[in-house]
């Protein structure tokens, strides 16, 4: 009979270990680890003796504070942290390559946003106010931090 109380005590510490690394907020696992841990000690107050269940409380209980003790301290974290940082920049806009007057074609379909070829170089390129087709001329109009804007050529 012990070691059906501690594989249930240990299922439930191990739900509640599950919760609060795996799945976030207070869910079904979180729930059902605390109710698991109460039925154990439940069954060793009834089929074991009342002595028997007020050690295997306090030994729970114990484990539980243990834990949450050892999960509250930063080092715990700092130790499962990340420490690798992201320093790159997204479409980081080659000045030198692009100015404003520059002469293209549209890759893709510019719906607001779409691929353009200026000199012989890809680039994210954003329509001001208008939808422009495939492989239609284009002109850029304005180059603003990371973002190109363009407007279509009439050739009529």
């Amino acid at each position: 009979m012990w070691w059906i109380v501690i594989l249930l005590i240990l299922v439930g510490i191990a739900l509640l270990v599950i919760e609060i690394l795996v799945i976030p907020g207070a869910g079904v696992a979180g729930i059902v680890g605390f109710g698991v841990m109460i039925a154990g000690i439940w069954l060793a107050y009834t089929r074991i003796g009342v002595t028997e269940g007020n050690i295997v409380l306090i030994a729970t209980l114990a484990i539980n504070i243990v834990g949450i003790t050892l999960t509250l301290r930063s080092k715990t974290w700092k130790a499962a942290m990340l420490k690798s940082e992201i320093t790159s920049k997204v479409n980081v806009i080659d000045t030198e390559s692009f100015k404003v007057g520059d002469k293209g074609v549209a890759i893709s379909r510019c719906a607001p946003m779409g691929k353009a070829m200026f000199n012989n170089k890809y680039i994210e390129v954003s329509a001001l106010s208008e939808f422009i087709d495939q492989e239609s001329e284009i002109e850029i109009i304005r180059i603003s931090e990371n973002k190109i804007y363009i407007k279509q050529i009439n050739n009529s």
